[in-house]
């Protein structure tokens, strides 16, 4: 058996409403390659996490980037 590699990537964003939330849903939810997804609205960082085998933090920070917002991966 075999397991997929899995990479859990986190940024600090400034996604502050439903809103913002919404609109990175409907992106997200129509990536194959993100196996999972949220935004803590409620941490100071808006801090967006991302669970993908296959994605780099610079493709999601370009990605979060063409939607009009701004992020940096958290360490």
């Amino acid at each position: 058996m075999t397991q997929e590699k899995v990479n859990i990537l986190l940024f600090k964003t400034n996604i502050q409403t439903i809103l913002d939330k919404q609109r990175i849903q409907e992106c997200f939810d129509k990536n194959e390659l993100i196996n999972q997804w949220n935004i803590d609205l409620q941490d100071v960082d808006c801090v967006l996490r991302v669970v993908s085998g296959t994605l780099t933090t610079a493709q999601i920070i370009s990605t979060v980037e063409d939607m009009g917002y701004d992020s940096t991966e958290l360490e």
